[in-house]
């Protein structure tokens, strides 16, 4: 019988982390290993700066000292891509927004010029934050559109032209380095992108719903897509095509035509998209599933009553998420998800599912608002970025820097 090898600086790091392990007493009996290997162990990840102690309470003996993941010692840049603006934010470890910048940016002039302008806010976000560039860990980028996480890239996007397969992480490297200079690490920041429902669905479940084991998040603006958390992690599918519900066909409506080419999807008929052309053709300005929301916030009349009907529209296809899922919780969030659209969702998903679906399914709407999207993409990075096999090569690599270089015996200056 072989002995289980002791766990690594990564795996103390995870349970101090999740908060199962945050004594030294506690990581030993969490790992079974002796006293003085996990005191080598948090000695790296001190040496890191990873991690700081916090006293605990005291019960009347010696203060206890609690040792907790310290989120200030590196920042996250995080970028929310829209169809037709984006919000860019320096966060700390933990996702509190330190700086933040939003500004009209058309994703349909293309990833080059889209990503080289992105960059060319970082400097003076990074000077509002008061974190220099060197203290940058990561990029997180959340963008509206399928996204297969092994490459980085999105996947046939209906309403991002020009972006099908393009090298998003290299592209926003190069701008980085242009506009920025070196982040915490070396010369070149990591990057990592995802799909915004599925960041939005992390950042939501993560900070209001941590004990859901199965968590949808339903994204109603430009367009509609889903994000599936399942036991603490997203579900992204084969290749990142999980949740894009906004292509499901309605079996009754095959005069839509789709931004994907198809007819009868979702998201031609209940989207914001779908619904300003609804107004549009009721005489009303607008254009985009932003004005559909300033009209929703105002109470017209005609814009709450199209939103109820796209809610009972999505709601016909959530019936069949909720029961494949069995949820504990269906967010709504987006541009339409107020009152009315919920509605019309809650009146199909009850109607139509079976109770013993529904019984213990909570059906709310987002807390984050229009920061999930932000603290989902800095989430991502930080749980990639200190993962326990990924902390422990991090760890290695400092190690390795911080080693002195011998000059050997013949070469030395002995003047």
């Amino acid at each position: 019988m072989t002995t289980p090898s002791p766990a690594s600086s990564g795996t103390l790091l995870q349970l101090i982390r999740s908060g199962q392990a945050n004594t030294r007493a506690d990581l030993q009996r969490a790992t079974g290993m002796s006293r003085s290997t996990v005191g080598l162990r948090l000695d790296e990840l001190n040496r890191a700066g990873w991690l700081r102690q916090d006293t605990g309470t005291s019960t009347g003996g010696r203060p206890s000292h609690r040792l907790v993941f310290d989120a200030g010692h590196a920042a996250v840049i995080a970028v929310d891509l829209e169809t037709r603006y984006a919000r860019a934010a320096v966060l700390n470890l933990a996702g509190t927004v330190l700086a933040e910048h939003t500004a009209d940016l058309d994703i349909g002039d293309g990833p080059d010029r889209v990503l080289d302008q992105l960059a060319r806010w970082f400097p003076e976000l990074l000077a509002a934050a008061g974190t220099p560039a060197q203290r940058i860990c990561g990029i997180g980028l959340s963008v509206p559109g399928p996204v297969d996480w092994e490459t980085g890239q999105v996947v046939q996007p209906p309403i991002m032209p020009g972006w099908d397969r393009f090298p998003i992480r290299e592209r926003m490297q190069e701008a980085y380095a242009q506009h920025v200079g070196d982040c915490i690490e070396g010369s070149t920041v990591p990057v990592f992108v995802d799909n915004d429902a599925n960041l939005m669905a992390l950042a939501e479940q993560q900070t209001g719903q941590p004990d859901c084991s199965a968590f949808v998040l339903v994204k109603v603006s430009t367009g509609i897509g889903a994000g599936v958390v399942i036991n603490d992690q997203i579900f992204r599918g084969i290749d990142g095509g999980a949740g894009d519900i906004g292509h499901i066909r309605l079996h009754d409506r095959p005069d839509a035509l789709c931004m994907c080419g198809s007819h009868g999807c979702l998201a031609a008929v209940a989207s914001g998209r779908a619904l300003a052309r609804d107004l549009g053709g009721l005489g009303l300005d607008v254009s985009c599933g932003t004005d559909v929301k300033a009209l929703l916030d105002q109470g017209h009349p005609d814009a709450v009553r199209l939103a109820r009907e796209a809610g009972r529209r999505v709601g016909e296809v959530l019936v069949t998420v909720v029961t494949l899922l069995n949820p504990g919780v269906l967010m709504l969030a987006g541009d339409l998800s107020g009152i009315p659209f919920m509605t019309g969702v809650r009146e199909l998903l009850y109607q139509r599912a079976m109770p013993r679906t529904t019984a213990h399914l909570n059906v709310v709407t987002s807390r984050l608002g229009e920061h999930a999207g932000l603290i989902g993409a800095a989430a991502m990075v930080v749980d990639v970025l200190y993962a326990p096999e990924r902390a422990d090569a991090r760890l290695q690599a400092l190690a390795a820097r911080a080693t002195p270089v011998c000059t050997a015996p013949e070469q030395q200056d002995n003047s």
